[in-house]
C-alpha cells in the first residue's frame, strides 16, 4: 500500500464520519426548534384566550 492510498482512505473515512455527525446535529436542531415553537404557540394561545375573555366581559 502506498502512503497516498492510506491518506486518501483516511480522508474518505473522515468525510463519512463528518457526514453522519452533520446529520445528527441537523436532526437535533430540528427537534430543538420544534420544542421552542410549541412553547411559543402555547404562550400565544394563552394570551389570545385571555383577550377573548376580556372582550366577552366588556360585551356584558
Amino acid at each position: 500500500m502506498n502512503i497516498t492510498e492510506i491518506v486518501f482512505q483516511l480522508i474518505i473515512f473522515l468525510l463519512v464520519i463528518l457526514f453522519f455527525v452533520s446529520i445528527g446535529a441537523f436532526v437535533r436542531s430540528l427537534f430543538k426548534n420544534q420544542r421552542s415553537n410549541e412553547q411559543q404557540s402555547s404562550q400565544i394561545e394563552q394570551k389570545l384566550d385571555r383577550i377573548i375573555e376580556l372582550l366577552e366581559k366588556d360585551k356584558k
